[in-house]
């Protein structure tokens, strides 16, 4: 039974209601001072703390998903499994690698024409030198004879940090909610690139190009769009992709989308920050350099950087998340060319619950700036 199933968080909290239950039941015949009474109540208040700590945690996990499996929680390293595939042409089996397959968690999943298909890949960036696993959706058209020559739009999905891949088909959904859009005529079929900004871990590289480190900007502003034009029907200009992100993935989103508007036509940061994070997990990012760190500044970028012909989508809550200010200037600091939007919520979080309430709207206005061909 996996870290997630609701079998296992069942069983959890059963056994801590049980040991709780039996715990008032024993205590009278423990009241003693004999050392088998005192070992007894140790025993039990011990036993049962665990199992409410224990169920306490699965129920967090499972709505934040911080841990997506077994082996996740214990650090153990999950080498790739057994090869299925190659993408053909020989640019693209050296720039991405599909290890694995996973049916998508919704009706007709079982069938790639009904429910789609999500692929394990591995991503090796020839330019930044970076080589990061990936989740690949493919939308029920993919395969459907209808647009078997037909490309489609593709847009990058990234988590926060720091974050699993798995968040984002569990936790956020975001697969199902894709499809459930295009079903509710609200939204065109496209292709998703799931991952995490994690590239280095555990560091936190912030989206930036590190001098001798790793040049995480340069993976997912090149290398990965190109990987993924290589393998699937994507096209490979500007409108053919979006980006996307929740927390430090909504930063990159946006730095990304800013940066490189010959890549990316359209970007949304779900309670994004604007400015480069420098902290413990970030190591040194600029080591001295005014001017990238003054770049990986979102609001210096749009007041002294031409602005891009690009469209942008903010999202924070009026009570609760700490980005409110910070995302009122960058809506009034972005000017044509660019476009920007937003989704205020009168409350809400820093957390999965408040991402899940922002995505369909997020995927919708994202289908509606991105072309297939």
């Amino acid at each position: 039974m996996g870290l997630t199933s609701k079998t296992v968080l069942a069983l959890a909290i059963g056994l801590a209601v049980v040991l709780f239950a039996a715990t008032i039941l024993l205590w009278p015949r423990l009241a003693r001072r004999s050392a088998a009474a005192v070992f007894g109540r140790v025993g039990l208040l011990l036993v049962t703390q665990v199992t409410v700590f224990a169920s306490v945690g699965l129920l967090a996990n499972n709505s934040f998903l911080f841990y997506g499996s077994w082996s996740d929680l214990l650090g153990r390293q999950q080498e790739p499994g057994i090869v299925l595939d190659r993408t053909t042409g020989a640019a693209a089996s050296r720039n991405i690698l599909r290890v694995g397959m996973e049916r998508p968690d919704v009706p007709g999943g079982s069938r790639p024409t009904a429910g789609g298909r999500i692929d394990k890949v591995v991503v090796a960036g020839r330019r930044s030198g970076i080589e990061s696993p990936a989740y690949v959706y493919l939308p029920p058209e993919y395969f459907q004879s209808d647009y078997a020559h037909r490309n489609f739009p593709a847009v990058i999905v990234l988590t926060g940090y720091p974050g699993t891949s798995e968040n984002l088909l569990k936790g956020l959904q975001y697969p199902r909610t894709a499809l459930d859009r295009v079903k509710a005529g609200r939204a065109q079929p496209m292709i998703l690139v799931m991952l995490r900004p994690t590239v280095a871990p555990p560091r936190d590289t912030e989206c930036v190009d590190i001098a001798g480190g790793p040049k995480t900007e340069t993976f997912f502003a090149k290398d990965l769009p190109q990987a993924v034009s290589d393998a699937y029907r994507v096209g490979r200009r500007a409108r053919n992709w979006g980006i996307i992100g929740n927390s430090t993935g909504g930063y990159c989103a946006l730095k990304i989308g800013l940066h490189h508007p010959n890549r990316f036509v359209a970007s949304a940061g779900l309670s994004a920050y604007y400015r480069a994070a420098e902290d413990p997990t970030t190591g040194d990012l600029f080591h001295g350099d005014r001017s990238e760190r003054e770049r990986a500044d979102l609001l210096w970028s749009l007041d002294h950087l031409p602005q891009p012909d690009s469209s942008f989508l903010v999202t924070t809550s009026r009570q609760g998340e700490g980005n409110y200010r910070s995302t009122r200037l960058f809506l009034a600091k972005v000017r044509a060319p660019a476009q920007v939007s937003s989704i205020v919520l009168n409350s809400g979080g820093h957390n999965f619950n408040t991402w899940r309430r922002e995505i369909p709207s997020a995927l919708e206005w994202m289908s509606s700036r991105l072309s297939e061909d």
